[in-house]
């Protein structure tokens, strides 16, 4: 099992800044993919940014459309933590924030063990005002 713990939402203002930390836990020996999605009142769970690692190497972070050039994802993989720098919020950057892992290869006694579910982060709530 994984257990994920968010930090850095809060309340901030048109153009201001904010960076978001997830950091898993549990027996991890490495994480594929690591990622936030986003909710917003009324609307569907959203991808915002992710980041996949092979053995060794980083992959391409994707990110949302209305995102570019705006956020920007970053994995310490040591630390099983990823981040997620916000710049120039906007009013309709307001939504709750999850972070997301899946593709877990956990240490067992015997072998290592891929684990290709998902795991959810209870959410940060990010507000940005007008």
């Amino acid at each position: 099992q994984v257990q994920l713990v968010e930090s850095g939402g809060g309340l901030v203002q048109h153009g201001g800044s904010l960076r978001l930390s997830c950091v898993a836990s549990g027996l991890i020996v490495r994480i594929y993919s690591m990622g936030w999605y986003r909710q917003a009142p009324g609307k569907q769970r959203e991808l915002v940014a992710a980041q996949t690692r092979s053995v060794t190497t980083d992959g391409t972070p994707e990110y949302a459309e209305s995102v570019k050039g705006r956020f920007t994802i970053s994995r310490d993989n040591a630390k099983n933590t990823v981040y997620l720098q916000m710049n120039g919020l906007k009013p309709e950057d307001t939504a709750v924030y999850y972070c997301n892992v899946h593709g877990v290869v956990f240490a067992d006694l015997l072998r290592d063990r891929f684990d290709p579910d998902d795991y959810w982060g209870q959410g940060t709530r990010v507000t940005v005002s007008s």
